[in-house]
């Protein structure tokens, strides 16, 4: 299955080569937007912020 066979992720329409995987720039847009907006989330516990900046300093120091 070649990946202009699968739908849209967004839309469920055909796939389009420019967009690849989405059908169009709107639904590319929309996409976009809901990760943004937090519609999409990795699984796991929230991350506090003392830890993201104690790994941002780990990663300054390499």
């Amino acid at each position: 299955m070649t990946s202009l066979t699968r739908p849209c992720p967004i839309c469920r329409k055909p796939r389009t080569e420019e967009f690849t995987p989405f059908c169009s720039r709107r639904c590319r847009d929309r996409d976009l937007a809901r990760w943004f907006g937090d519609g999409y989330a990795v699984p796991g516990r929230p991350a506090l912020p003392e830890e993201i900046a104690a790994e941002v300093v780990r990663n300054d120091d390499d």
